[in-house]
């Protein structure tokens, strides 16, 4: 892959991306002559007072005492933003989804979670930089801005989070306002994520495809390339499959409801829940060895359903079953993506928040060692796989030759062929 070369602008710009996920979202940017930063996820999470006004956004949302503080006065809670099939296409999973405020749409909320998000970008540039107020008054009205999102979405998404941009004041509704804006599928943002970082270097050889996986908290976002002398082919038509990190907690959830249903602890789900997402689902990697959820004190005890000083007990199967529906979603894919791709495919990248999954990792490298295929991942930098690789996205550019997901035409009579299509 050709280098980089050197910014030749007569001004000073500023590139911002926004990886807006289901339960984490994350930030990157660039200037000139200075890649990017990397940086802590931020929950993708709002709470809304009775009248509709945000009362904690993001990282303010993981403060001590927060959650009490919103059971207290009435707050409602707003995530897992791209499961909302407003914005989305979750309808299937629309039953799993906590309500919003009822003065709020999918789009306000987007437009407030994109608001904050420029906030913290803005006070995190001009702590950090020297000459900070002139750095930031430079370029604060021409910025450009990269918003990723999965492979699935398509202009009528796209349209939606435009006028959530619009709604956040990241962007004026005009031409040029619309024109600073830029969007980048999952898919492409992770090759580029791949690719800057090295991980591609042997997993591509000359004619060969690789699969990358961005396993992320909601989605499964699966898309092939192939690598040329100047610029990536996608060889198979990109996926997406609700079937990401947060879906194990649902499945963890239905099974607390049905076997804790004539508990004393019944009431406690949804604190169990929280405990399972912050230490049994991350380090689960063993499905022969039982698994605890420590939710209680000591004086805590219901053994008829294993819960003994305040831990819940599980079988380490029942666990691996929480998580199967994804580990199953992510070997079919690789393996479609092969056999429909039109280059011959034997690595595949996995990345994203999901890909942090021991679990996870061991059980696809195991199932798709056996079809010859070798998974890899990085080492760190997953959570911010996205953001990282959608700033990489607009300085680079590597994806030239798209496969199109759908195809629609007429039949026709011709001498030469039966079917008259366009591709898009």
């Amino acid at each position: 892959m050709a280098s980089r070369g050197v910014y030749k602008g007569r001004k000073r710009k500023l590139v911002l991306a926004f990886d807006i996920g289901t339960t984490y979202s994350s930030i990157s940017y660039a200037f000139p002559a200075h890649e990017h930063i990397s940086g802590a996820v931020i929950p993708t999470i709002i709470y809304y007072d009775k009248e509709g006004k945000v009362k904690a956004v993001g990282a303010e949302t993981m403060k001590e005492g927060i959650y009490e503080m919103a059971e207290d006065n009435g707050w409602t809670k707003a995530e897992w933003l791209h499961l909302r099939s407003e914005v989305g296409a979750g309808k299937n999973v629309a039953a799993d989804i906590p309500p919003l405020p009822p003065s709020k749409t999918v789009l306000d909320v987007f437009a407030d979670f994109m608001k904050y998000l420029f906030e913290c970008a803005s006070s995190y540039i001009q702590d950090t930089h020297a000459n900070a107020a002139a750095l930031w008054n430079s370029v604060k009205n021409e910025i450009s801005f990269i918003l990723s999102h999965p492979n699935g979405w398509v202009s009528t998404q796209q349209n939606a989070l435009r006028k959530a941009a619009v709604l956040a004041g990241l962007i004026p509704d005009n031409v040029a306002g619309h024109a600073r804006l830029s969007f980048v599928t999952e898919g492409e943002a992770s090759l580029h994520f791949c690719n800057g970082y090295g991980l591609l270097a042997g997993a591509m050889n000359k004619n060969e495809g690789v699969v990358i996986v961005n396993a992320g908290n909601g989605t499964i976002d699966v898309s092939s390339y192939s690598m040329g002398a100047e610029a990536c082919e996608e060889v198979a038509a990109p996926q997406y499959h609700f079937h990401g990190f947060v879906f194990v907690s649902i499945h963890a959830r239905n099974f607390f409801e049905s076997f804790l249903s004539d508990s004393p602890f019944a009431s406690d789900i949804d604190h169990i829940v929280r405990c399972f997402d912050k230490t049994t689902k991350l380090r689960f990697r063993n499905a022969e060895e039982p698994q605890y959820i420590k939710f209680g004190s000591t004086r805590d005890n219901d053994p008829a359903h294993n819960i003994r000083f305040g831990q819940l007990k599980l079988s380490g199967s029942d666990v691996a079953m929480f998580f199967e529906p994804s580990v199953d979603c992510v070997i079919r894919a690789v393996l479609e993506q092969r056999e429909t791709a039109r280059k011959p495919i034997s690595h595949g990248v996995l990345v994203g928040d999901f890909a942090a999954s021991d679990w996870l990792f061991n059980r696809v490298s195991e199932s798709l060692s056996k079809h010859n295929l070798n998974i890899l991942r990085p080492e760190s930098h997953v959570s911010k796989a996205i953001s990282d690789g959608a700033v990489l996205f607009y300085l680079d550019h590597y994806v030239r030759t798209p496969v199109s997901k759908v195809a629609y035409g007429n039949f026709c009579h011709s001498g030469i062929a039966n079917l008259c299509g366009l591709r898009i």
